[in-house]
Parts: structure tokens; C-alpha cells; sequence
């Protein structure tokens, strides 16, 4: 392992400084400089935008930027804009989308839009006197937040909710304020950061200067102000529903396959191993849309993970059933997403993403990433219990194993027809063009 100097004052360096710093530390060709600047933007405008969005920027790393058509919702027919390595995930949400299309489409139901965050304070005082003195207090927390909450309430945003709770089983004397908040179509990150600590400075000026505390209970310790990825309370429920038969052409066939569906799924309700993966197939259609949107895939992935535990075992979010000859398929999941403000409004695909999406509002665009996370579920679990899964995922990415290879275009086309109706595999693959080029 090589060991590096510590270096002081990076991030003042340029971008050319930094890159021949790491040029220099790992020994890398001389064509580095050029190899990073061919992957920047043309546009200088754009490119200044892209670089400001992250700090000590060297270059852009790109990833497909793609769509799937054909996704009914709620009676509406939209086209998902997608970011994503993964060929076959756009694959199968374009195939999930005609399938549904076909039978109804998928219907969307907000439960919730609230989001939370908490203060986290130390006092020392008696117990029973901040509790008898909460409902003032609230009134003040509320008063000298006006400042930060008069814009958010004028669009129908805002405070909605203040708890006090002790929790002396944490830490001895540690309180929290857990608040709700409605943010609208924001994500509201830095409107419900900047309420909490406003919180926490009128907190410290009650337990300064209010009358009724002893000198040993004054003062107060805020230890952290900060709004919670943990959203149950915004939660969004899609699903598709359709007669059995529709399931395939055949009716026996139908109901195997809809059995064979509903058992998967309640393996991976009750089972860890099965469901991280199960979630994991949930989320490589929430990601995608997430990131063309300019939305935080990681905060939403935190967020649908906790409450996939919340009952003490970590369970895979979809449900199947049949119930009088209805084949159901839903998803539950808590989204806190934004659609004005942040990388939606600066980067300039995010933008597209929006105009492509109908500018939606943050409520449709809660529900059009829950259905392409119910899409690519979908297409998984299907797939495991028909085909099995890496049929088609190995025939997506043979367009990857032949670009390790670096033969031309007639030769990938050549190698395409030959695996039309054949397993891949890289051994397969590297034999086919030993064989033909």
C-alpha cells in the first residue's frame, strides 16, 4: 500500500493544479490532463454549472441518460426519463410499462407528504417544568420562526407539528423537540434545518431567562439540529390489479404464474436474504428516475430501508395477492422528494427530466418513482420465476462484454444475431469471436 503526504489547501487549488497533484501522488500517464478534460462540456456555461455542483471537480463521469415509455398512470400516459449504468433495468421498466398499459395501468394514492426532523438537547432541569411549560414554549419556538416560515406558509407549506419527548433511556437529561413539517414542492432540506435551529437558539433563550427555573436548571445544551431521511409520514402506495387470466394467454398457465408470483413476493416479505435483493431490484427503478430528476436517491433509499425494518425484521416492501380471480400487486413506500430548487433546478438534464415528466408536481412525482420502483420489481420477480433472471440480464449486457473486447460494429452485430436465441456468457461470447474474427 503507498503512502501519501497529508496536503493542506487543496481545495484552493485549480482544477489544473489539482489534477497534476494526483498526476504527481499516483504516478498517472501525462495524457491524464487530457484524458479528464475530454469528458467536460463543450458548453462553458453548462460546464460551470456541472463543476459548482461538487467540490474539488477534475472531470464529468457520465452515465446513460435514457427513457421508457409507455407507463400509465393513473389514466395518464408519461414517458420516465432514466439515469442508470444497468442496461436491462430500462429494459424492464419499458417492458413492465407496455405490459400494464395494457391492463389498466398502474394507480397511485398519497397517504402523507410530512416530513420530520428533531432537536436534540441536553437540560438539567426538572422534568415536570419543561413539561408544564411546553405549550409556552411552543408558542414561542413558533413566533421566532415567523421569519423562516412566513414564504413556506404562504404556499400552503410549514410547521404542522411540535413534540416534546424525554428520552432519558438514550442519554441521561436528553430531550428532543420532533417536529413535522410541510414543505410543499421543495425537498425542504435547508427550510426544516433552519427552523430547527432557530429552535434550538429560542430554546436556549427559555432555559436562560425563564422565571420559574433555579439557577443550577439554567442553561441548555443543543447537541443537534437536523431534519430526518426517516419520512413514514410521506408516503406514497401504488399498485396493478387485473383479472388472472389476462396474466398469459393461456388460463392454467395464468394462475401457475400467479401463484408462482405471490410466493416469490412472501419470500421475500419474510425472509432478509431474499428481501434486501428483492429491495434492492425495487430501487434500481426509483434510482434511475431519481437521479434524472435531480432527487436524493441516497436519502430516499435510508428513508424506504428504515421502514422496511419497522416492524423488528427487514421485509421486502411489495405485496402480491390473488383475491377473487384479481391478480394485486402494490407497493407502500415513504418518498421525500422536490421537484423546485437543488440539482432540479440547476442541472441542465434534470430540467429536461421535468419538461419530459410534464413539470410534475412533488406529489406526481412521488408516485412516478414509486411505480418505476413497482415496475422494475415487476420485471424481476417475474423473470426468476418464469425464465430466471440472468436469461435476459446477460442478453442486456452483451453489449458490455463485447466492448471489453473492442471489435467493430459489423462484428457486434454479427455476435448479437448469433446470441439471439442462445445463452450468454463471457466464455460464450469470448469463444463465438474466436471462432469469427
Amino acid at each position: 500500500m503507498t503512502e501519501h503526504k497529508i496536503i493542506n489547501g487543496f481545495s484552493k487549488f485549480d482544477r489544473t493544479q489539482k489534477i497534476q497533484w494526483l498526476i504527481e501522488q499516483f504516478h498517472l500517464d501525462a495524457e491524464t490532463q487530457a484524458f479528464l478534460d475530454s469528458f467536460q462540456l463543450t458548453n462553458q456555461q453548462w460546464q460551470a454549472v456541472i463543476a459548482d455542483l461538487s467540490e474539488n471537480q477534475l472531470s464529468n463521469f457520465h452515465l446513460p441518460f435514457s427513457v421508457a415509455p409507455n407507463f400509465l398512470v393513473d389514466g395518464q400516459t408519461q414517458v420516465f426519463p432514466l439515469v442508470t449504468e444497468e442496461s436491462s433495468v430500462v429494459a424492464a421498466l419499458a417492458k413492465a410499462a407496455g405490459f400494464w398499459a395494457k391492463r389498466g395501468g398502474f394507480k397511485s394514492e398519497i397517504i402523507g407528504t410530512q416530513k420530520k426532523g428533531q432537536l436534540h438537547f441536553s437540560w438539567n432541569g426538572q422534568p415536570q417544568k419543561l413539561r408544564k411549560a411546553f405549550p409556552e414554549i411552543k408558542q414561542k419556538l413558533l413566533k421566532e420562526a415567523e421569519p423562516l416560515t412566513q414564504n413556506m406558509e404562504k404556499r400552503g407549506g410549514g410547521i404542522r407539528a411540535i413534540e416534546l419527548k424525554e428520552l432519558p433511556e438514550i442519554l441521561p437529561n436528553y430531550y428532543q423537540l420532533d417536529v413535522a413539517f410541510e414543505t410543499c414542492d421543495a425537498m425542504g432540506a435547508n427550510f426544516i434545518n433552519s427552523c430547527l435551529e432557530q429552535f434550538g437558539r429560542s430554546m436556549k433563550d427559555w432555559a436562560d431567562t425563564a422565571p420559574e427555573l433555579l439557577p443550577e436548571e439554567q442553561g441548555l445544551e443543543v447537541i443537534m439540529a437536523i431534519l430526518s431521511n426517516y419520512v413514514p409520514d410521506s408516503r406514497v402506495r401504488v399498485w396493478v390489479e387485473c383479472p388472472v387470466e389476462e396474466l398469459a394467454d393461456e388460463r392454467e398457465e395464468a394462475y401457475a404464474f400467479a401463484e408462482k408470483f405471490v410466493r416469490a413476493v412472501r419470500i421475500a416479505r419474510e425472509d432478509v436474504s431474499r428481501a434486501v435483493t428483492h429491495n434492492k431490484g425495487i430501487f434500481n427503478g426509483i434510482d434511475a428516475l431519481a437521479m434524472a430528476t435531480g432527487n436524493d436517491f441516497r436519502a430516499i433509499e435510508a428513508g424506504a430501508h428504515a421502514y422496511a425494518a419497522q416492524q423488528g425484521q427487514y421485509r421486502g416492501l411489495t405485496e402480491a395477492w390473488i383475491d377473487q380471480g384479481k391478480f394485486w400487486f402494490q407497493l407502500e413506500i415513504p418518498l421525500a422528494v422536490g421537484v423546485v430548487g437543488g440539482v432540479t433546478s440547476l442541472h441542465p438534464l434534470a430540467k429536461l427530466s421535468m419538461q419530459i415528466l410534464g413539470n410534475p408536481s412533488a406529489k406526481e412525482l412521488m408516485a412516478y418513482l414509486a411505480v418505476a420502483g413497482l415496475a422494475s420489481n415487476w420485471s424481476a420477480v417475474r423473470a426468476l420465476v418464469t425464465t430466471g433472471i440472468q436469461q435476459g440480464h446477460m442478453k442486456m449486457h452483451l453489449s458490455n462484454i463485447l466492448n471489453s473486447f473492442q471489435v467493430s460494429d459489423e462484428q457486434k452485430e454479427s455476435a448479437r444475431l448469433y446470441f439471439q436465441d442462445r445463452e450468454v456468457s463471457f466464455a460464450e461470447v469470448k469463444k463465438f469471436l474466436e471462432k469469427h474474427v
